[in-house]
């Protein structure tokens, strides 16, 4: 065979052998190129995903900035020590900051008549004519809140809002063991829509009405949830509702003015269903009206607050027989302030109107009852950790008012005078303390005898807040 040929039949046979020596290769270059496609993928999956998480980060501080510039969330914290300052503790939506706070609280108590309103940390005023001795522990006050903050609405707009609990909502039945299984209370549940750049907030959903004293509450560690004076020297509710809150010199220098109006569901004891919106104050719209203004400086705040409504006594419908008149107007107003100048601390307010007991006025009693009343609170730092407060609280309802009413929703319920002293140690978290309380109540049973009944309330308390 001739050379020529030799190299023709070798030719095709080393290419066979090139090509197969070469697809190992190939095929490694093709994993290789797949790999670093796929890292390229994850490294653009992990850029956006640090990328969503910074603006995420940006939108808290940026709500963080703006809330510290609303108004505080209204909740009646003020007869505790004060709670820490709210910190973001997880988030939802994409934005939106949940802050978690609360506090435990166990109170230990001795009386001598039963109380109304309950036994315990809810007593107010003592039962007319009510004997015998008691005592126990309560656990009620307990109270867990989450704060809600950052989301946008539009443009400058910002939300928020919180959901408020405790656990005065009664037992887990009526056996030997309910006691010990109250039962958990919404108090308060509402959304805020704010814009920092007008000094403007809405509040919209169950909240304090505009004439419970937030900024004043009394001091206490056992009466939180039923403050000292409750329904016997200031009234006042929380109701669904909206309130505009308006800053009047917003970015100013000095004392700080806001204008707070609102409008709150109607209420009323019956005539008709008081859980199914059948009362007279469910009847028509007829909505609860409120106002007040609010100055703030650096160690006192001052208000006066307004109240008007109008209430058809014929009920839903106006299938109900009227008792005495038809129609009553809820009128109030109140003048309050804290006052805390070194060591010191002053809570009051005076207040007057009537048929006020939609929002715990004349002593929970309904009626077009006139009446006046107040409170004032004292209080002094010895050292950081110690502390002592004196109050007394006065309710005077007209007792005319109060005896024409009788049976229609008045229970006789003349007088009151409250006087309590406490003593308390605070360090960090925790509160210890120890309270006496002392309430005499007017009554009469047929309107024309009196009676005075005299109830007094010792009490140890401890209270963790987080």
């Amino acid at each position: 065979m001739s050379p020529i040929r030799n190299r023709r039949c070798r030719q095709p046979l080393a290419l066979g052998i090139a090509c197969a020596l070469a697809l190992p290769w190939a095929a490694q270059a093709q994993t290789a190129a797949q790999t670093a496609n796929a890292r390229e993928q994850q490294l653009e999956q992990r850029v956006d995903q640090l990328e969503q998480e910074l603006a995420q980060l940006k939108a808290m501080i940026q709500a963080q900035k703006q809330q510290a510039a609303q108004p505080a969330p209204a909740a009646p914290a003020q007869n505790v020590a004060a709670a820490p300052a709210a910190k973001p503790v997880f988030t939802s939506a994409p934005g939106v900051s949940v802050a978690l706070h609360g506090f435990i609280s166990a109170s230990a108590f001795s009386q001598d008549k039963s109380f109304t309103f309950g036994n315990g940390t809810n007593a107010e005023f003592p039962v007319p004519g009510s004997k015998g001795s008691l005592s126990g522990v309560d656990v009620r006050n307990t109270r867990f809140w989450l704060d809600f903050s950052g989301a946008k609405f539009a443009g400058d707009w910002t939300g928020g809002g919180r959901i408020e609990m405790d656990f005065y909502g009664g037992f887990n039945g009526t056996g030997p063991y309910s006691q010990q299984q109250p039962t958990p209370r919404l108090r308060q549940a509402y959304m805020d829509l704010a814009n920092p750049t007008t000094g403007t907030t809405v509040r919209v959903g169950q909240q304090w009405d505009l004439m419970f004293p937030l900024d004043n509450t009394p001091v206490s560690l056992a009466h939180i949830a039923f403050p000292l004076g409750f329904g016997a020297g200031f009234g006042g509710w929380r109701f669904p509702g909206v309130v505009l809150m308006q800053d009047l010199n917003h970015g100013g220098d000095g004392a700080k003015w806001r204008l707070d109006v609102g409008a709150f569901e109607g209420a009323w004891k019956g005539p008709g269903d008081n859980v199914n919106y059948l009362t007279a104050g469910n009847a028509g719209f007829r909505p609860q009206l409120e106002a007040r203004l609010r100055v703030a400086d650096k160690d006192w705040v001052a208000y006066a607050a307004a109240h008007y409504s109008e209430v058809n006594l014929k009920g839903v419908g106006s299938t109900a027989p009227t008792p005495i008149k038809d129609t009553i107007k809820s009128v109030g107003y109140e003048v309050g302030g804290s006052w805390k100048p070194g060591p010191w601390v002053f809570n009051g307010l005076v207040y007057g109107g009537k048929g006020l007991g939609e929002i715990f006025g004349a002593m929970a009693q309904f009626g077009d009852i006139s009446e006046s009343g107040g409170y004032l609170q004292a209080g002094y730092n010895f050292t950081p950790n110690w502390s002592a407060y004196a109050f007394y609280g006065i309710s005077k309802p007209d007792s005319q008012d109060v005896i024409r009413w009788m049976g229609n929703g008045a229970t006789g319920l003349l007088k009151n005078r409250q006087a309590a002293l406490s003593l308390q140690y605070a360090a960090g978290a925790y509160a210890l303390g120890l309270e006496w309380m002392y309430d005499k109540l007017d009554s009469t049973a047929d309107g024309i005898h009196r009676k005075t009944t005299n109830g007094n309330q010792v009490s140890v308390s401890g209270i963790y807040k987080f």
